[in-house]
């Protein structure tokens, strides 16, 4: 089962520490080679993002940064794990990482089940 972790922090936390980005690395490495990983990555600045949005039945485009977002997803990953529990764990090594590498750092992972066709509930 695939599922998508969303890190979520404040708009404003600026760049990683060093110590982080290395520790990470590391993590990753490891988990690609396990394949427990599928994809990951950094997302850029909320001031290069553009939202498209449907409002009163009109599409609108509008070019970050965003005033009112206070905290933003700063990163993702595609894990691949035998249930919900062992995706939870490995987003809760990231959290851990960054308590240990990032001290001051607040922030939180989402973890959702990717649902494929033949997977997805009815309605």
């Amino acid at each position: 089962m695939r599922y998508m972790v969303l890190l979520t922090m404040p708009q404003d936390i600026g760049a990683p520490p060093p110590a982080l980005s290395e520790a990470m690395g590391a993590a990753l490495s490891e988990a690609f080679a396990a394949g427990s990983v599928i994809d990951a990555g950094g997302l850029g600045p909320m001031s290069d993002a553009t939202e498209i949005s449907l409002r009163g039945g009109t599409v609108l485009t509008t070019d970050g940064p965003y005033a009112e977002a206070k905290e933003v997803v700063g990163s993702y990953a595609i894990l691949e794990a035998r249930s919900h529990e062992e995706a939870v764990e490995g987003a809760r090594r990231v959290i851990v990482l960054h308590q240990q590498h990032w001290p001051g750092w607040e922030g939180a992972a989402e973890v959702r089940r990717i649902w494929v066709a033949d997977e997805a509930p009815s309605s």
